[in-house]
């Protein structure tokens, strides 16, 4: 599979913006499954569109940023520890997602969801630095 063209993109305006702007792109996509919840085909189609794309947009920015920041000596260990972090995350994720949904709901939970996720881009908003080599 090739790599989106937001990897480029990232080398070119820098990691911080994709990563910023893709989380809140992302919890969008939540956003709409639950406003468009009457038209579900509208919805599925409309929340694969945002979710994919600020996965596309920060997945490449986030791998970048890891590989800008760490020393080549332990570039891979830093790059397989965010991986093993990443992958890790989706049981309890999910497990911890099951709790709210039968407690709340699952639109409280999607909501949830997309606040947690929009935050995210405002933490990476306030604390990701750019440290990129000089590419000319």
């Amino acid at each position: 599979m090739a790599p989106p063209p937001t990897g480029h993109l990232a080398d070119r305006i820098g990691r911080k913006p994709l990563i910023v702007y893709g989380m809140p792109v992302r919890a969008l996509g939540f956003v709409l499954a639950l406003v468009l919840i009457d038209r579900p085909l509208l919805a599925g189609i409309l929340t694969a569109v945002f979710l994919g794309l600020g996965t596309a947009m920060v997945s490449p920015a986030l791998i970048a940023s890891i590989s800008d920041h760490a020393h080549p000596a332990w570039r891979t260990n830093a790059l397989g520890t965010q991986r093993f972090w990443r992958d890790i995350g989706y049981a309890p994720g999910a497990l911890v997602a099951g709790v709210p949904a039968d407690w709340l709901g699952l639109n409280a939970t999607v909501i949830a969801a997309a606040l947690l996720t929009a935050a995210s881009g405002l933490l990476g908003a306030r604390w990701i630095t750019e440290h990129r080599p000089d590419t000319r």
